[in-house]
C-alpha cells in the first residue's frame, strides 16, 4: 500500500467518523435541513472529486490529481444542488402521479419497495441519463483547455465517444447498479437519503471519471 493509499483511506475515514458520530451526524444532518443546496454542492463537490481521485488509482495505478480539478469540482457541486432537487421531485412526483391512477404502487411493505424501485427508475432513465451526459461534455471541455486547446460546446460533443457511452454507462450502470442503490436510498428516511447520497457520490465520480478513460484506453 503506497503513502497516498493511506492518506485517501485515513481521510475517507475521517469522514465516515464524522458523519456517523451522533454529535457530528446531528451537526450535518441539522445543515442540510437548513442549507440543502449548500451542502448538496459541498458533499458533491468533495466526495465525488474523491472519486475522480480515485479512479485515476486504479486506472493508472498511481496518484495524482485530474485535470482542472478545481473547475471539475465546481462543475460536481453545481451537478449536487440539481441532485438535491431532484429528490425531492421526483418522490413527489411518483407519489402524484399514483394518487391520480397513472402508477400502481401495492400496499403494506411492498408498497415502500415499488414506490423507491419507481423513484429510482424514473429518476436515472430521465434526468440520471442527462446528467451523466452533461458531465461528460463539461469534463471533456475542461480537459481540453486544460491541454491548451480552444473548444466549443460542438468540439467537445463530437470528440466524445458516445457509442461506448451509451454502451457502458447507460446501458450497465444504470440497470445494475444507479436504479438499485437508488431504491435502496429511498427507502431510507429522508435525512440519510442524503448521507447515503454522499457516499454514492464517490462511486458516481470513480464510474463516470473511468468511462471516459476507457474512451482513450489504447488499443491493445
Amino acid at each position: 500500500m503506497k503513502k497516498g493509499d493511506i492518506v485517501y483511506c485515513m481521510l475517507l475515514a475521517g469522514i465516515v467518523a464524522f458523519l456517523t458520530i451522533p454529535a457530528t451526524n446531528g451537526l450535518f444532518l441539522a445543515a442540510t435541513q437548513k442549507s440543502p443546496y449548500l451542502m448538496g454542492f459541498a458533499k458533491f463537490a468533495v466526495l465525488a472529486t474523491m472519486g475522480e481521485f480515485l479512479a485515476i488509482r486504479i486506472t493508472a495505478r498511481q496518484w495524482k490529481a485530474p485535470r482542472g480539478a478545481v473547475y471539475k469540482a465546481i462543475v460536481w457541486g453545481i451537478l449536487g444542488i440539481c441532485i438535491v432537487l431532484m429528490f425531492q421531485i421526483f418522490p413527489a412526483g411518483v407519489a402524484q402521479a399514483a394518487d391520480k391512477g397513472y402508477l400502481w404502487l401495492g400496499s403494506g411493505w411492498f408498497s415502500s419497495l415499488l414506490t423507491a424501485f419507481l423513484t429510482s427508475f424514473i429518476m436515472n432513465f430521465t434526468f440520471g441519463s442527462m446528467f451523466m451526459a452533461l458531465h461528460r461534455i463539461t469534463d471533456t471541455m475542461i480537459d481540453k483547455r486544460c491541454n491548451g486547446e480552444k473548444t466549443s460546446l460542438k468540439a467537445a460533443i463530437d470528440t466524445i465517444d458516445w457509442a461506448d457511452f451509451i454502451k457502458f454507462v447507460v446501458g450497465k450502470t444504470l440497470p445494475l447498479f444507479w436504479i438499485p442503490m437508488h431504491t435502496l436510498s429511498f427507502l431510507l428516511p429522508q435525512g440519510y437519503q442524503v448521507l447515503f447520497a454522499g457516499f454514492l457520490s464517490i462511486a458516481l465520480g470513480v464510474i463516470l471519471a473511468y468511462a471516459k478513460r476507457r474512451q482513450y484506453k489504447p488499443a491493445a
